[in-house]
């Protein structure tokens, strides 16, 4: 996490706490919980990309990018604050990764491909052999 720094008397916020702009270097989804075999191949052809995460809070299951805001500024402030867009407006900070990262909050936590293999295989007897064609 981004390095502490003394709160701005004037605004009151943890943001101004919050140095590396948590928030606004990934992109979260909900996305529809996997029940399946074929659900969760699918979530392994997601985690194979680059920076893709995935985890769930309170049996919710969610797509986590790894991907900066575009309108980030070096300092950590946002470039389009008086225009930034509803869902950045609604965020609460009551409780965010400034408090904890998703990693250690998180029900369950995927940060690679082979960490949601290995739950697979604990779920699924036949995890590994799904690619074997049945026999008629």
């Amino acid at each position: 996490m981004g390095k502490r720094i003394p709160l701005k008397a004037d605004t009151g916020s943890k943001c101004d706490l919050c140095t590396s702009s948590i928030c606004c270097t990934y992109v979260t989804q909900e996305i529809d919980k996997p029940t399946t075999i074929r659900d969760f191949d699918i979530l392994m052809w997601q985690m194979y990309h680059k920076d893709v995460q995935i985890y769930t809070e309170d049996r919710r299951w969610y797509l986590k990018i790894l991907n900066s805001c575009l309108n980030l500024l070096p300092d950590g402030r946002c470039g389009i604050y008086d225009e930034r867009p509803f869902i950045c407006r609604e965020h609460e900070n009551e409780f965010c990764e400034y408090d904890e990262s998703t990693e250690k909050s998180a029900d369950l936590f995927f940060g690679s491909a082979d960490a949601l293999d290995k739950y697979c295989k604990k779920r699924f007897k036949s995890w590994k052999k799904r690619f074997k064609k049945k026999k008629k």
